[in-house]
């Protein structure tokens, strides 16, 4: 019995060491196999401890009331065995001591859970099993409880390894649940960026609504001294009629009065006018004479002075009739000026007729020259992935050089997902900054959705910070922070990507933006002039149920774009759904127009917003080189092209301006010399070089240009 002790330890010892799982074995092998070891040596460890704990094959007996130390102290005991053996507890002696098999029982236990590794993620499994070992024990010892005993420690077991699949199930789910929070706060990210550019657009339009307050309260107080002026003005005129009036009252009140005595007197004199004495007739008819002759007088001096007098009725159907005559002058006027607008656009489409006329005569006789036979273009359906819909959908609306891109592309993008890795492109200067790479590196094989996305999520980094550093480092910079150790990987698959997909919008801009080909100014300008003509459409639907007339469209886009011309005010409506037989009654769901497809492909119409922005950028170069008379390959001086700008666009500001000459010589803001300063031999460039900086920024036109004066 003194040996069996360091038996017990050293076997102990040794299935610990074997029960270490090595690196690289997961937590579910090294469980088996420590289950499977145990098992093995579990009926070998049996018959070495039974004979060992056990004093000649007998249990030794040992009362349930002796007081020491047990080892299960959550046990809870039997209510029966507490009412049976309350009173033995108190018959028994207290000096009883344990049993031999029993101390070492625990002596065993302990040194078990003494040489457990509680460092590994497996602890609390192995801590069971020097406890199962024990329960073992038992069921051998015990002969007659061991069924009960056996089927106690499978229902254990059994409960444990279900618990322990719900485990494994369950762990997935908390990777997915990481994930899920990750996406959330970069929603909340997004969300708040968004809110932010809204609020500083609210501001901006709060500033110019106070700004039209405050004009309108300026021309309400003008308005306000001009109505007064005007009332103390008919106050006046007022009084000088109600005087002349009361005047002419007065004047015939006098005359009548003057009657009235004629007439008494004559009829005072009648009676005896056949006695009267001669001499006194003759004083009497010179003295009639007399009056008559004033009377006359007075007659004639009020026919001089109300001579001219017009009666009421007849002054009121005069300015009548003289009203109707204005407005109908004022409604000729305006229609000549309607007319007049009318030829002269009528005027611009005969030209603008003429010059495409000639143009496409040119391209024809240059097509008839050297055209080939037209491709059949239909041989490509059952090549193209996804059958004859697909290549329907693709060629819809497209000529044969934009076929022949699309064609590439797909041949492209096949050749693209079979490659696994790139070749670096080395350290040169050529290379661009986020390309330096030596060695071969992964194709991570995103699908062009995934592409776009994440283009978009750098876009909408860059406008939240500021723009300090070049693009092209910042773009490694949103790659490293994202994908970490595999940013190379990523910025050599989305540059093949792009520089692939030239048909998709986004892909296109980016990587001209990418490749210095393209302003970032640009980009923002364009997505900030969709967001105006978002919000000035939404203003216009005051129901907020995403519908609007073509007659509110109309009136938007002239609002928006005052600068362009009527056909391409037209050329933007039917891309937005109007067709000749529409009315302007007829409802659009504005909201539709500016809708991308999982690809980041805009609708139609904001596809010929960009169009358009293209040509006119186009033709307002042109126009500047037309202005300078000089060919491409001649120098130019920075005052001749300020010079050129401020002739064909008289309203461009001065920060506007100089930010052209800027890019146009490659000059900061700061060095450009004041107007008036610069020296005529100065700064030069070549004209081409100069139109190809310019083409790279954001130019348009600011004002419509003044007409000349007639010569």
């Amino acid at each position: 019995m003194a040996s069996a002790k360091p038996r017990c330890s050293s076997f102990a010892t040794t299935s610990r060491t074997h029960m270490r799982p090595s690196e690289g074995t997961t937590d579910d092998s090294f469980l088996t196999e420590t289950k499977n070891t145990q098992n093995r040596k579990l009926s070998q460890k049996r018959k070495t401890l039974s004979c060992q704990f056990s004093i000649g094959g007998q249990l030794s007996p040992w009362p349930t009331y002796t007081s020491g130390q047990t080892i299960l102290h959550n046990r809870k005991p039997c209510s029966y065995d507490f009412r049976k053996r309350a009173g033995s507890w108190q018959k028994q002696p207290l000096g009883i001591t344990k049993p031999r098999y029993l101390e070492q029982l625990e002596n065993y236990l302990r040194k078990e859970l003494l040489l457990l590794d509680l460092s590994t993620d497996s602890t609390q499994e192995l801590r069971l099993q020097p406890y199962r070992e024990i329960f073992e024990f038992f069921i051998e010892d015990f002969k007659t409880y061991k069924p009960l005993l056996s089927s106690i420690k499978n229902a254990y077991e059994v409960m444990l390894a279900h618990q322990r699949e719900k485990i494994r199930a369950l762990e997935p789910l908390k990777a997915k649940l990481v994930t899920v929070n990750e996406d959330c706060n970069e929603r909340i990210l997004a969300m708040r960026a968004e809110e932010r550019y809204e609020i500083s657009m609210l501001k901006r339009e709060k500033m110019n609504l106070l700004k039209l307050i405050d004009k309108k309260n300026e021309e309400k107080i003008s308005l306000q001294s001009e109505v007064s002026k005007l009332r103390r003005n008919l106050a006046e005129e007022y009084l000088r009629y109600l005087s002349e009036r009361d005047a002419r009252k007065i004047l015939i009140a006098d005359l009548n009065e003057l009657r009235y005595q004629r007439e008494d007197k004559s009829l005072a004199q009648s009676p005896g006018i056949w006695g009267e004495d001669p001499v006194k007739l003759t004083l009497a008819l010179k003295m009639t004479r007399q009056d008559l002759t004033r009377t006359q007088m007075e007659l004639n001096t009020m026919k001089a002075n109300f001579g001219d007098v017009v009666p009421r009725r007849d002054f009121e159907m005069q300015e009548k009739t003289n009203k109707d005559l204005q407005e109908q002058l004022d409604s000729l006027k305006s229609d000549y000026k309607e007319v007049c607008k009318e030829h002269e656009i009528l005027l611009q489409l005969h030209m603008t007729t003429l010059k495409e006329r000639d143009r496409f005569h040119s391209e024809l006789q240059e097509i008839q020259r050297t055209s080939t036979p037209r491709p059949d273009w239909s041989k490509c359906e059952d090549v193209v992935a996804g059958g004859p819909d697909r290549w329907q959908m693709l060629a819809e609306g497209k000529n044969s050089d934009q076929l022949v891109d699309v064609l590439l592309e797909e041949i492209g993008e096949g050749l693209l997902q079979e490659k696994d890795f790139f070749p670096g492109l080395g350290y040169g200067e050529a290379i661009p900054p986020f390309l330096r790479f030596d060695g071969i590196v992964e194709n991570k094989k995103p699908t062009k959705k995934d592409v776009v996305n994440l283009l978009k999520d750098v876009w909408k980094q860059r406008l939240l910070e500021e723009q300090k550093e070049k693009f092209p480092d910042f773009f490694f910079s949103f790659l490293e922070h994202r994908f970490g150790p595999e940013a190379m990987a990523w910025a050599y698959t989305i540059f093949e990507n792009i520089k692939l997909f030239r048909s998709n919008e986004v892909m296109s801009q980016f990587y001209a933006v990418l490749m210095g080909k393209r302003s970032e100014s640009v980009y923002i300008k364009q997505k900030e002039t969709v967001a105006q003509l978002l919000k000035e459409m939404t203003n216009v639907d005051s129901q907020n149920e995403g519908l609007i007339t073509m007659e509110n469209l109309s009136t938007v886009l002239k609002n928006t774009f005052p600068f362009k011309k009527e056909e391409k005010i037209q050329e933007l409506m039917e891309a937005g759904g109007w067709h000749p037989n529409s009315s302007n009654a007829d409802l659009l769901n504005y909201r539709s127009l500016f809708i991308e497809d999982e690809e980041g492909q805009s609708m139609p119409f904001v596809q010929k917003l960009w169009e358009q922005y293209v040509d006119e950028k186009d033709e307002y170069l042109e126009e500047l080189k037309q202005e300078l008379g000089l060919e491409l390959d001649d120098e130019v001086t920075l005052p001749k092209v300020r010079e050129a700008l401020m002739n064909i666009d008289p309203s461009l500001d001065k920060q506007t301006l100089n930010g052209y000459l800027s890019w146009a010589f490659q000059l900061p803001m700061t060095e450009l010399p004041e107007e008036g300063e610069e020296k005529e031999e100065g700064i030069v460039v070549q004209l081409k070089i100069a139109l190809q900086r310019l083409q790279m920024t954001d130019i348009r036109r600011m004002g419509s240009r003044e007409q000349e004066p007639a010569s």
